[in-house]
């Protein structure tokens, strides 16, 4: 089956482009989502439209992604998490906690074009690729570390080798123990 992409997707092609597809695909997914129209050769006259009005609007769009990668380049964000043993992290910092944080700050991101390919459990600076357009991306500072203002790096491993001067520091009631 051929069909013109109305919208570019991933692994085919791109906007105006005349593909040829699987029937199944086309029928189930591509058409149905309006990702695509079925290529006759009345829709075949509408490409050289279609692609000149694509050419306008990707101009239009990868200007706009430049101006908000400027702006997103300078984005910090920090998050506080619980940490347990060997500073291993309880939960982690999702795709979905950064574009949360995102929108606190007034900037508009999806949460599928954060580029993280899993979720962050450890402390420490990452740099996070936020991919805006084709060729533009930006990239954003993330930290994460410990909600106890008293945290030092490492302290849980104080409990195994010397656990009363670690009940006497940080009391009985953070271990766990009765």
């Amino acid at each position: 089956m051929e069909v013109i992409l109305k919208e570019d997707v991933d692994s085919l092609g791109h906007r105006g482009d005349v593909v040829k597809v699987a029937n199944g695909y086309g029928r189930n997914y591509l058409l149905p989502q309006r990702l695509a129209i079925e290529a006759t050769v009345s829709n075949k006259a509408v490409i050289v439209q279609m692609k000149d009005s694509a050419v306008r609007k990707a101009a239009k769009d990868k200007a706009g992604a430049l101006e908000q990668a400027d702006r997103l380049n300078a984005v910090e964000m920090t998050f506080e998490r619980k940490v347990g043993v060997n500073d291993v992290l309880f939960g982690s910092v999702t795709t979905q906690d950064i574009a949360a944080e995102f929108e606190k700050q007034g900037f508009d991101v999806d949460r599928r074009k954060i580029q993280l390919s899993e979720p962050l459990k450890q402390l420490g600076e990452f740099h996070v690729a936020v991919k805006l357009f084709r060729e533009v991306s930006a990239h954003i500072k993330v930290t994460v570390k410990s909600d106890d203002p008293n945290y030092v790096p490492g302290q849980h491993a104080a409990l195994e080798a010397e656990p009363e001067e670690y009940i006497e520091r940080y009391g009985v009631e953070e271990l766990g123990r009765d």
